[in-house]
Protein backbone atom coordinates (compact mmCIF):
# COMPACT_ATOMS: atom_id res chain seq x y z
CA UNK A 1 0.00 0.00 0.00
CA UNK A 2 1.49 3.19 -0.93
CA UNK A 3 1.32 6.26 1.90
CA UNK A 4 -1.26 7.95 0.73
CA UNK A 5 -3.76 5.09 0.15
CA UNK A 6 -3.08 4.57 3.23
CA UNK A 7 -4.08 8.33 4.59
CA UNK A 8 -7.04 8.19 2.30
CA UNK A 9 -8.21 4.83 4.25
CA UNK A 10 -7.62 6.00 7.42
CA UNK A 11 -9.47 9.04 6.69
CA UNK A 12 -12.31 7.63 5.18
CA UNK A 13 -12.41 5.27 8.60
CA UNK A 14 -12.19 8.42 10.59
CA UNK A 15 -14.89 10.31 9.00
CA UNK A 16 -17.36 7.75 9.36
CA UNK A 17 -17.20 7.47 12.95
CA UNK A 18 -18.74 9.80 15.77
CA UNK A 19 -15.87 11.66 16.56
CA UNK A 20 -15.01 14.95 17.55
CA UNK A 21 -11.78 16.73 15.82
CA UNK A 22 -10.14 18.98 17.98
CA UNK A 23 -6.59 19.65 19.60
CA UNK A 24 -4.70 20.81 16.97
CA UNK A 25 -6.64 18.50 14.10
CA UNK A 26 -9.02 20.38 12.37
CA UNK A 27 -10.49 17.02 10.84
CA UNK A 28 -10.50 13.60 9.70
CA UNK A 29 -8.19 14.28 6.87
CA UNK A 30 -5.17 15.84 8.75
CA UNK A 31 -5.73 13.43 11.77
CA UNK A 32 -4.80 10.59 8.97
CA UNK A 33 -2.19 12.29 7.90
CA UNK A 34 -0.49 12.67 11.32
CA UNK A 35 -1.17 8.89 12.31
CA UNK A 36 0.20 7.56 8.58
CA UNK A 37 3.33 10.34 9.78
CA UNK A 38 4.08 9.00 13.29
CA UNK A 39 3.62 5.35 12.48
CA UNK A 40 6.04 5.50 9.23
CA UNK A 41 8.13 7.78 11.13
CA UNK A 42 7.70 9.31 7.64
CA UNK A 43 9.39 12.95 8.36
CA UNK A 44 8.03 15.48 5.74
CA UNK A 45 4.82 13.69 4.27
CA UNK A 46 4.26 16.79 1.92
CA UNK A 47 7.28 15.54 -0.34
CA UNK A 48 5.34 14.02 -3.62
CA UNK A 49 7.99 11.34 -3.59
CA UNK A 50 6.84 10.11 -0.08
CA UNK A 51 2.92 10.07 -1.09
CA UNK A 52 3.89 7.53 -3.35
CA UNK A 53 6.20 5.27 -0.80
CA UNK A 54 5.45 1.81 -0.03
CA UNK A 55 4.16 1.37 3.69
CA UNK A 56 4.77 -2.34 5.08
CA UNK A 57 2.25 -4.31 6.54
CA UNK A 58 3.30 -4.14 10.13
CA UNK A 59 2.88 -0.49 9.78
CA UNK A 60 -0.15 -0.63 8.39
CA UNK A 61 -1.73 -2.70 10.71
CA UNK A 62 -0.36 -0.53 13.51
CA UNK A 63 -2.21 2.56 12.27
CA UNK A 64 -5.32 0.89 11.85
CA UNK A 65 -5.33 -0.60 15.46
CA UNK A 66 -4.38 3.16 16.62
CA UNK A 67 -7.85 4.40 14.19
CA UNK A 68 -9.67 1.62 15.93
CA UNK A 69 -8.67 2.86 19.51
CA UNK A 70 -9.18 6.64 18.04
CA UNK A 71 -13.15 5.70 17.69
CA UNK A 72 -13.86 3.07 20.25
CA UNK A 73 -11.86 4.79 23.26
CA UNK A 74 -12.76 8.31 22.05
CA UNK A 75 -9.46 9.46 23.00
CA UNK A 76 -7.55 11.94 21.49
CA UNK A 77 -4.65 10.98 18.84
CA UNK A 78 -2.06 12.51 20.78
CA UNK A 79 -2.31 10.59 24.00
CA UNK A 80 -2.43 7.25 21.60
CA UNK A 81 0.91 8.38 19.90
CA UNK A 82 2.22 9.85 23.15
CA UNK A 83 3.36 12.81 21.02
CA UNK A 84 1.93 16.42 20.48
CA UNK A 85 3.99 19.21 18.40
CA UNK A 86 4.58 22.21 19.25
CA UNK A 87 6.50 25.65 18.19
CA UNK A 88 8.32 22.96 15.71
CA UNK A 89 8.95 20.69 18.45
CA UNK A 90 7.75 17.06 19.61
CA UNK A 91 6.91 17.00 23.23
CA UNK A 92 5.89 13.90 25.05
CA UNK A 93 2.34 13.62 25.95
CA UNK A 94 -0.05 11.44 28.18
CA UNK A 95 -3.24 11.96 29.99
CA UNK A 96 -1.48 13.65 33.21
CA UNK A 97 -0.87 16.73 30.86
CA UNK A 98 -3.21 18.54 28.69
CA UNK A 99 -2.19 18.37 24.69
CA UNK A 100 -0.43 21.38 23.61
CA UNK A 101 -2.35 23.52 20.86
CA UNK A 102 -1.82 27.24 22.45
CA UNK A 103 -1.95 29.87 19.63
CA UNK A 104 0.49 31.59 21.71
CA UNK A 105 3.63 29.65 19.78
CA UNK A 106 2.94 32.11 17.28
CA UNK A 107 3.80 35.04 19.57
CA UNK A 108 6.38 32.81 21.06
CA UNK A 109 8.36 31.93 17.44
CA UNK A 110 8.17 35.65 16.46
CA UNK A 111 9.85 36.41 20.30
CA UNK A 112 6.86 38.35 20.98
CA UNK A 113 7.71 41.61 18.71
CA UNK A 114 7.40 44.05 18.42
CA UNK A 115 6.41 44.14 22.46
CA UNK A 116 9.41 42.55 23.43
CA UNK A 117 12.95 42.99 22.65
CA UNK A 118 14.78 39.65 22.49
CA UNK A 119 18.18 41.07 24.04
CA UNK A 120 16.06 42.47 27.30
CA UNK A 121 14.18 39.64 27.76
CA UNK A 122 16.25 37.71 31.21
CA UNK A 123 13.46 36.33 33.21
CA UNK A 124 10.65 34.66 32.10
CA UNK A 125 7.85 33.24 34.41
CA UNK A 126 5.17 30.49 33.00
CA UNK A 127 2.22 29.32 34.95
CA UNK A 128 0.46 25.97 34.47
CA UNK A 129 3.07 25.04 32.48
CA UNK A 130 1.30 21.16 31.97
CA UNK A 131 3.80 19.51 29.56
CA UNK A 132 6.36 22.13 29.63
CA UNK A 133 6.26 23.12 25.87
CA UNK A 134 5.00 26.82 25.96
CA UNK A 135 8.85 27.09 28.77
CA UNK A 136 10.66 25.10 26.08
CA UNK A 137 9.15 27.30 23.37
CA UNK A 138 10.25 30.24 24.96
CA UNK A 139 13.79 29.26 26.49
CA UNK A 140 14.81 28.17 22.11
CA UNK A 141 12.93 32.35 21.39
CA UNK A 142 15.41 33.73 24.03
CA UNK A 143 18.04 31.28 24.36
CA UNK A 144 19.60 33.74 26.79
CA UNK A 145 17.17 33.49 29.52
CA UNK A 146 16.26 32.25 32.88
CA UNK A 147 12.66 30.12 32.43
CA UNK A 148 10.70 29.80 35.81
CA UNK A 149 7.90 27.40 34.88
CA UNK A 150 5.35 26.29 37.74
CA UNK A 151 2.10 23.97 38.13
CA UNK A 152 0.19 22.64 41.06
CA UNK A 153 0.13 18.87 39.32
CA UNK A 154 3.15 16.77 40.36
CA UNK A 155 2.43 14.33 37.80
CA UNK A 156 2.11 17.18 35.50
CA UNK A 157 5.73 18.27 36.03
CA UNK A 158 6.66 14.61 35.88
CA UNK A 159 6.23 14.70 31.95
CA UNK A 160 7.00 18.44 31.77
CA UNK A 161 10.77 17.48 33.18
CA UNK A 162 11.09 14.70 30.81
CA UNK A 163 10.57 17.30 28.11
CA UNK A 164 12.81 19.50 28.91
CA UNK A 165 15.84 17.10 29.78
CA UNK A 166 15.09 15.73 26.49
CA UNK A 167 15.59 19.18 24.91
CA UNK A 168 18.89 19.97 26.41
CA UNK A 169 17.29 22.89 28.68
CA UNK A 170 17.52 21.32 31.85
CA UNK A 171 20.20 24.37 32.75
CA UNK A 172 17.87 26.99 31.15
CA UNK A 173 14.49 26.06 32.68
CA UNK A 174 13.36 25.96 36.22
CA UNK A 175 10.49 23.59 37.22
CA UNK A 176 8.41 24.58 40.47
CA UNK A 177 5.51 22.98 42.24
CA UNK A 178 3.35 25.20 43.14
CA UNK A 179 -0.14 27.57 42.90
CA UNK A 180 0.51 30.12 39.86
CA UNK A 181 3.36 32.66 41.73
CA UNK A 182 3.48 30.82 45.28
CA UNK A 183 7.09 29.61 44.32
CA UNK A 184 8.25 32.39 42.05
CA UNK A 185 11.05 35.16 43.35
CA UNK A 186 12.02 38.60 41.90
CA UNK A 187 10.58 40.24 39.10
CA UNK A 188 10.26 38.78 34.94
CA UNK A 189 10.24 40.41 32.00
CA UNK A 190 7.83 37.74 30.76
CA UNK A 191 4.55 36.75 32.42
CA UNK A 192 3.21 33.90 29.94
CA UNK A 193 0.06 31.71 31.18
CA UNK A 194 -2.31 28.92 29.11
CA UNK A 195 -4.65 28.50 32.13
CA UNK A 196 -8.09 27.02 33.02
CA UNK A 197 -10.74 28.77 31.47
CA UNK A 198 -13.31 26.53 30.57
CA UNK A 199 -16.67 27.36 32.69
CA UNK A 200 -18.32 24.37 34.21
CA UNK A 201 -21.20 24.37 32.83
CA UNK A 202 -19.13 24.05 29.00
CA UNK A 203 -16.88 21.53 30.69
CA UNK A 204 -19.65 19.30 31.53
CA UNK A 205 -20.73 19.39 27.87
CA UNK A 206 -17.34 19.19 25.90
CA UNK A 207 -16.84 16.03 23.45
CA UNK A 208 -15.64 12.83 25.28
CA UNK A 209 -12.22 13.05 23.82
CA UNK A 210 -11.57 16.45 26.01
CA UNK A 211 -12.91 14.34 29.17
CA UNK A 212 -9.42 12.46 29.11
CA UNK A 213 -7.51 15.59 29.63
CA UNK A 214 -6.95 16.72 33.28
CA UNK A 215 -10.03 18.38 34.67
CA UNK A 216 -7.85 20.77 36.85
CA UNK A 217 -6.42 22.10 33.58
CA UNK A 218 -9.54 22.70 31.67
CA UNK A 219 -12.18 23.85 34.35
CA UNK A 220 -12.02 27.20 35.96
CA UNK A 221 -15.32 28.12 37.74
CA UNK A 222 -18.88 28.74 36.53
CA UNK A 223 -17.93 32.10 34.63
CA UNK A 224 -14.43 30.37 33.26
CA UNK A 225 -12.31 33.48 34.76
CA UNK A 226 -11.33 32.09 38.04
CA UNK A 227 -7.55 31.71 37.38
CA UNK A 228 -7.25 34.36 34.94
CA UNK A 229 -8.66 37.04 37.26
CA UNK A 230 -5.87 35.49 40.28
CA UNK A 231 -3.39 36.27 37.68
CA UNK A 232 -4.78 39.63 36.77
CA UNK A 233 -4.67 40.35 40.69
CA UNK A 234 -0.98 39.09 41.28
CA UNK A 235 1.47 39.84 37.96
CA UNK A 236 2.06 43.04 38.75
CA UNK A 237 3.95 42.46 41.62
CA UNK A 238 5.78 39.56 39.69
CA UNK A 239 6.54 41.89 36.86
CA UNK A 240 9.45 44.29 35.67
CA UNK A 241 8.76 48.00 35.07
CA UNK A 242 8.20 47.03 31.29
CA UNK A 243 7.06 43.86 31.23
CA UNK A 244 4.38 41.92 29.88
CA UNK A 245 1.88 39.85 30.48
CA UNK A 246 0.55 37.32 27.79
CA UNK A 247 -2.56 35.36 28.35
CA UNK A 248 -5.08 33.13 26.65
CA UNK A 249 -8.57 32.60 27.75
CA UNK A 250 -9.88 31.34 24.79
CA UNK A 251 -13.74 31.64 24.29
CA UNK A 252 -13.76 34.01 27.79
CA UNK A 253 -12.26 36.84 26.39
CA UNK A 254 -15.21 38.64 25.62
CA UNK A 255 -15.85 38.10 28.97
CA UNK A 256 -13.36 39.34 30.84
CA UNK A 257 -12.64 42.16 28.87
CA UNK A 258 -16.16 43.60 29.87
CA UNK A 259 -14.92 42.49 33.76
CA UNK A 260 -12.24 44.93 33.30
CA UNK A 261 -12.55 48.04 31.43
CA UNK A 262 -10.11 50.23 33.01
CA UNK A 263 -7.35 47.27 31.65
CA UNK A 264 -5.84 48.50 28.97
CA UNK A 265 -5.55 44.88 27.01
CA UNK A 266 -4.32 44.46 23.50
CA UNK A 267 -5.93 41.52 21.14
CA UNK A 268 -3.60 40.82 18.72
CA UNK A 269 -4.46 39.08 15.40
CA UNK A 270 -3.31 36.06 14.83
CA UNK A 271 -2.18 34.92 11.58
CA UNK A 272 -2.13 31.05 12.01
CA UNK A 273 -5.88 31.09 13.21
CA UNK A 274 -6.92 31.07 17.19
CA UNK A 275 -7.77 33.89 19.16
CA UNK A 276 -8.13 34.92 22.98
CA UNK A 277 -4.85 35.83 23.94
CA UNK A 278 -4.30 39.01 25.73
CA UNK A 279 -1.10 40.75 26.35
CA UNK A 280 -1.08 43.50 28.94
CA UNK A 281 1.74 46.20 30.42
CA UNK A 282 -0.26 46.54 34.20
CA UNK A 283 3.36 48.44 35.28
CA UNK A 284 3.38 50.80 32.81
CA UNK A 285 2.56 54.51 33.64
Amino acid sequence: MRFSDLVDELAARLSRAPVHFGHGMPGARDEALALATFVCRAGNWQRPSLLRRRVGRAACARARHLALLRVSRRMPLAYLTREAWFAGMRFEVDKRVCIPRSPLAELIEEGFAPWLKAGQVRRILELCTGSGCIAAACAFAFPGSEVVATDISPAALHIARRNIQRLGLSNQVRLLQCDLFAGAEGRFDLVIANPPYVPTSIYNALPSEYRHEPRLALESGAAGLAAAERILRAVPAYLAASGLLALEVGEVAARLAASHPELPFFWPDMRRGGHGILLLRPNTP
